[in-house]
């Protein structure tokens, strides 16, 4: 597989990740030319000062992890975010109004995000652990709906992460316009490659460098 370096996502979202964690993943993350290193909020300054003279992204997640926010406060978040320098935003959706057959207030609240991105990469993720096939797809098609640029399989801190099944009922409900990303998970080199052929166009993992190793 070329350039598997360029489908990872070099992860790190634990509340008790210290500044030093974050310096130590944006050095890996220049050293192996990963796509992005993905942190919280609070990091994006930080994260953008050490990795500005490279083209390794600045990804961060909003609303995360329970996607409970006010659709404003996610995009004001968001927008935050990008003026810090984040270059791509994950959001989570609100998963227990999709359940209730909401779809249209999750539509609204993502189109309301990418409008605070722009330009802005964003993926949406919908936790696929927490909801039958049905709603996994009713979610890819809001968020296409909605203009985000990728759906995205899991937040890593529900019940469960991804899945090829549902990676690739995930590439087959919004075809070839937008990117699928599997998270949560996936700790080896096969198991990203699994993930790759049932249609993953990024792969987000804190073992990126095991991944790599393991190639």
């Amino acid at each position: 597989m070329e350039k598997l370096n360029k489908y990872i996502d070099h992860t790190i979202l634990k509340a008790d990740a210290m500044p030093a964690d974050i310096e130590k993943l944006c050095a890996e993350a220049k050293q192996y030319d990963f796509m992005s290193v993905c942190v919280n909020p609070a990091y994006v300054p930080l994260a953008y000062n050490l990795l500005k003279d490279s083209d390794v992204k600045v990804c961060t997640v909003i609303g995360f992890p329970l996607g409970m926010n006010l659709p404003n406060t996610k995009a004001d978040e968001a927008s935050l975010c990008i003026k810090m320098g984040a270059t791509e935003i994950d959001m989570v959706i609100n998963v227990g109004m999709l359940k209730a057959g909401n779809d249209k207030y999750v539509e609204d609240e993502i189109r309301l995000v990418k409008h605070a991105c722009g330009d802005i990469l964003l993926k949406v993720i919908i936790e696929t652990c927490l909801l039958t096939d049905d709603e996994k797809i009713r979610a890819c098609i809001a968020s296409k709906n909605a203009g985000a640029d990728y759906v995205k399989t899991s937040t890593g801190f529900s019940k469960g992460g991804a899945t090829t099944h549902d990676v690739a009922l995930m590439r087959k409900t919004v075809g070839t316009s937008m990117g699928v990303k599997a998270s949560g998970g996936i700790h080896s080199y096969e198991e990203a490659k699994a993930m790759i052929d049932a249609g993953a166009s990024r792969i987000g993992a804190s073992s990126g460098i095991k991944i790599m190793e393991g190639k």
